[in-house]
C-alpha cells in the first residue's frame, strides 16, 4: 500500500511550509514517527515524523515551499524491512609469483633546451616576492620567455586595492522562511508604528544581594532550578503593566484591545535565530514558576523543538541583549505588541548615593513603545515603576518576605 504523506498544519494561519531539511534519503526505509524532515513555516521550525513504516520516495526539495495538505513524499508501507548490509569481505592481498625481471634502462635522450612558462620567478627573484607577498602571476617578467628576474621583483610592488593574501571567497544562500518572516516583521514594525525609545538606569546591587544569598536554596529547593534575573524582571514587568495597562495594549485599526492578563513574550537565541515564546499569565507566577517555565521554553528553543503555540499571543515582550554584552539599544517592538522590554549587561560604574560616590553594578533599560497608543507619561512612568521595583525588589516584588516569596 503507498501511504501519501501530507504536510499537516502547523497553525491556523499558516499555509505553507518550506522543506528545510530532509532528515533521510530517497529510498530509505523510515520506521512510524521516525523525524523525517525539518520543515519551517513563517513561525518556527517543526519536525515531520512519518506516518508509518516502509520504504519513502521523496516528492519535494529541500527549499521548496509547500502549501499546507500537499504531498510531500510517498511511503511504501508494503515494502519489508531490508536486512543490514552484510559486510564486504577483505580482498586478498596478492603474492607475487616470482620476481619479475627488471626492464633494461631507456638510453638517455638529447636534452632540450630549458624553458620557462611566463611569470616564473628565478630563486632570487622568487625570495624577494614572498618577502613583499606579493603573488608571481601580479608581476611581469621581462626575463626569457617572459620569466619574472630579480630586477623585476625588486621592482615589483603591490596594485593598490588589490588583496595579497587571504581567503576572498563567499557564498549565497536563501534565508529560510522563518528567518525571512522575522526580516518582514521587523521592516513592518519600523515602517508601521510611531516607535520610540525610552532609557533609565537600574542600580542592581538589591537584586544581587537577594540572588546571593537565597540561590543556593533556591536551588537546592527546587531541583536546581537557577534564581536568575528573568524571574525578577518579569514580576518587575507584570507589576508595572497593572499600573499602566495601555503599554499592555494594541491597536488594531480604529481600536485598542486592552488584556487584563500579562502574557509575556521572552526572547531568547535558538539555532534557527531569535525566537520569541510567551510566559502565559506571567502576574499569577511566583518566582519559582517563572525560572521553571522559562527554562522549559529555552531548552525547547535550544533543541529546535519549539511550536507554534508557544510562540502566539504574547501581551509585552522582554529581550535581554545583555548576555551577549550589549550596552545599550533601542529594541524593536514585536507586533502587534505595544511594547518591549530591553536589558543591557550589568557594569560597575561610579554613582551618587546620598551625597557620596559609590560603585555599584549597573544596567541600562530601554523600552521602546509605540507612541500611536502610548503616551510619553505611561512609557515614562512605566520604565519608572520596573526601575523602583527592581531597586527595590523585596518590599514591592516579595510583600517584605523573601524566603516566602522563593518558597524556601
Amino acid at each position: 500500500m503507498i501511504l501519501e504523506m501530507k504536510v499537516p498544519s502547523p497553525g491556523e494561519s499558516i499555509k505553507e511550509v518550506e522543506i528545510a531539511t530532509w532528515l533521510v534519503k530517497d529510498g530509505d526505509y523510515v520506521e512510524k514517527d521516525q523525524a523525517i524532515a525539518e520543515v519551517d513555516s513563517d513561525k518556527a521550525t517543526l519536525e515531520l515524523p512519518a506516518e508509518a513504516s516502509g520504504i519513502i520516495t521523496l516528492k519535494a526539495e529541500e527549499g521548496d515551499a509547500v502549501a499546507v495538505g500537499a504531498v510531500v513524499c510517498l511511503i511504501d508501507t508494503g515494502a519489508a524491512k531490508p536486512a543490514g548490509d552484510a559486510p564486504t569481505p577483505a580482498k586478498e592481498e596478492a603474492k607475487p609469483v616470482a620476481e619479475a625481471p627488471k626492464p633494461e634502462a631507456p638510453k638517455a635522450a638529447p636534452v632540450a633546451e630549458k624553458t620557462y612558462a611566463a611569470s616564473t620567478p628565478s630563486p632570487a627573484a622568487k625570495k624577494i616576492l614572498d618577502e613583499k607577498n606579493i603573488k608571481p602571476s601580479d608581476v611581469v617578467g621581462t626575463g626569457k620567455d617572459g620569466r619574472i628576474t630579480k630586477d623585476d621583483a625588486v621592482n615589483a610592488t603591490p596594485s593598490m586595492g588589490t588583496p595579497t593574501g587571504g581567503n576572498r571567497g563567499s557564498e549565497r544562500t536563501k534565508l529560510s522562511m522563518l528567518r525571512r518572516k522575522v526580516a518582514e516583521r521587523l521592516v513592518a514594525a519600523k515602517n508601521e508604528t510611531a516607535m520610540l525609545t525610552t532609557f533609565n538606569e537600574v542600580n542592581m546591587t538589591p537584586i544581587n544581594l537577594i540572588r546571593n544569598e537565597y540561590k543556593d536554596a533556591f536551588k537546592a529547593k527546587h531541583n536546581g532550578l537557577g534564581l536568575g534575573y528573568m524571574s525578577f524582571f518579569t514580576k518587575a514587568v507584570t507589576r508595572a503593566l497593572a499600573l499602566f495597562p495601555d503599554v499592555n495594549s494594541m491597536i488594531d485599526g480604529d481600536f485598542k484591545t486592552a488584556y487584563d492578563f500579562c502574557d509575556i513574550s521572552i526572547a531568547v537565541s535558538g539555532p534557527k535565530g531569535l525566537m520569541v515564546p510567551v510566559v502565559r499569565n506571567a502576574e499569577t507566577l511566583s518566582f519559582r514558576g517563572i525560572e521553571a517555565e522559562i527554562k522549559r521554553l529555552a531548552i525547547k528553543s535550544r533543541d529546535g523543538q519549539i511550536t507554534v503555540d508557544d510562540m502566539t499571543g504574547g501581551t509585552f515582550t522582554i529581550t535581554n541583549g545583555g548576555v551577549f554584552g550589549s550596552m545599550l539599544s533601542t529594541p524593536i517592538i514585536n507586533p502587534p505588541q505595544s511594547g518591549i522590554l530591553g536589558m543591557h549587561n550589568i557594569i560597575e560604574r561610579p554613582i551618587a548615593v546620598n551625597g557620596k560616590v559609590e560603585i555599584h553594578p549597573m544596567m541600562y533599560v530601554a523600552l521602546s513603545y509605540d507612541h500611536r497608543i502610548i503616551d510619553g507619561r505611561e512609557s515614562v512612568g512605566f520604565l519608572v515603576a520596573v526601575k523602583e521595583a527592581l531597586e527595590n525588589p523585596l518590599e514591592l516584588l516579595m510583600n517584605g518576605d523573601a524566603k516566602k516569596a522563593l518558597e524556601l
